[in-house]
């Protein structure tokens, strides 16, 4: 948002190597180092956390884990993240506009995350160092700034500092500033700024940056057109789609599923983007229970097909975040088919973080000696995956 968008469109076979060959190579070459069916094989079999480490030493991880002595899923899941953030900054290293800011829109979902993160722990009074520690490491600011977050002082001058920190000094500081022009015409003090802060839920505040978010990103790339435009905001209309189903979800029992509420600030959240906008999102407002939801979804086949699952299911046997994953692991990976385009930085860094959760996964089913459920992750451009096998299928009958 903070940043200005590209005037021209991205060039096509003839040109886009001119600009960005190098760093498309470098992206295209690190989709080998995800791990491959026998990898999963091997370290789904470990005993224990340390054959799982020596598994790993086989694979693009290497020594990732060689300076730890102690292993456990925590720490897979930072070094891990480490290998990911060190691989990214490589990339921008080697970007040029305006794939530099594309790169930059990347983080700015992490950054959002960590100050809501930081803004939760002030008001509860949590120590920044744990704070920090739990921040998300491609979201990161500058140290002082990660500090001056969670602790301003309790006094008209330490709330018109949180209001300068938060609000304008950060690249999203934008998205903070229109959702609060949004939620009161005008904050003419900082003890207003306060107040709202307090008022609103946290998670009410993230999911209206992350409405903003999208629609600012989904700009962004719709303006760059050509194959960067058409394969990216396919995804951030994916994304956008689980957000406002997330947030219905997520609604019931809570004041937000309240007939006036869901009118107002229930509607305000949803991203003006996405298949599902303006008319499924218009039906997801009057929504206030499952069964309604399932029904407002029904005109959307691969959402029914998901909710239908979750009406028959036990929470134990079925997880609506894990078929969202399956879903857009499949557009993920399906962005690297096509050439010259900026979808596959994103969707390389969202395949690593689902990489990652599988990592997470098959590390506490060994800790917790739960062979039984240790399958249940979701392989990265495998041939035996869910959506691979059923397209075998189809074009096998014909």
């Amino acid at each position: 948002m903070s940043a200005g968008y590209p005037k021209v469109v991205l060039g096509d076979l003839a040109t886009f190597n001119m600009q960005h060959g190098f760093t498309e190579a470098a992206i295209r070459g690190m989709r080998s180092g995800f791990l491959g069916d026998a990898d999963y094989h091997h370290i789904t079999q470990c005993e224990n956390l340390e054959d799982f480490k020596l598994n790993l030493q086989e694979t693009d991880y290497g020594q990732m884990l060689a300076n730890d002595s102690t292993v456990s899923p925590t720490i897979i899941e930072a070094r891990a993240l480490e290998k990911l953030v060190t691989e990214f900054h490589y990339l921008k290293a080697q970007a040029v506009e305006p794939l530099a800011t594309f790169l930059d829109y990347i983080t700015y979902e992490y950054m959002i995350e960590n100050v809501m993160l930081l803004l939760r722990g002030t008001l509860s009074g949590r120590n920044v160092n744990e704070l920090i520690a739990s921040c998300h490491p491609l979201g990161m600011f500058k140290e002082s700034t990660m500090r001056n977050i969670p602790s301003f002082e309790a006094n008209s001058r330490g709330y018109a500092e949180l209001y300068e920190t938060v609000l304008v000094d950060t690249p999203i500081g934008p998205y903070f500033q229109k959702y609060l022009d949004e939620t009161q015409k005008s904050v003419s003090a900082a003890s207003e700024v306060r107040n709202i802060l307090e008022e609103v839920q946290i998670e009410i505040l993230k999911n209206a940056l992350m409405k903003l978010y999208f629609e600012d990103f989904y700009a962004f790339c719709e303006k760059m057109g050509g194959e960067t435009a058409n394969v990216m905001c396919a995804l951030l209309r994916a994304r956008a789609d689980r957000n406002a189903i997330n947030i219905t979800l997520n609604s019931f029992g809570t004041p937000l599923n309240e007939p006036n509420m869901r009118e107002t600030t229930r509607r305000n959240l949803y991203p003006a983007i996405g298949e599902l906008y303006p008319a499924g999102t218009e039906l997801l407002v009057k929504v206030d229970e499952d069964s309604k939801l399932v029904q407002a979804l029904s005109y959307y086949s691969f959402y029914r097909g998901i909710f239908e699952k979750f009406l028959n299911a036990s929470p134990d046997e079925f997880s609506i975040d894990d078929e969202f994953y399956k879903g857009e692991v499949k557009l993920y990976e399906l962005a690297f088919e096509s050439q010259m385009h900026f979808g596959v930085f994103f969707a390389f860094i969202k395949l690593k973080e689902q990489e990652i959760r599988n990592l997470v996964w098959i590390s506490e089913c060994i800790l917790q000696r739960r062979k039984d459920q240790i399958g249940h992750f979701i392989p990265i451009f495998s041939s035996s995956s869910e959506w691979r096998c059923e397209s075998t299928r189809k074009s096998g009958a014909h």
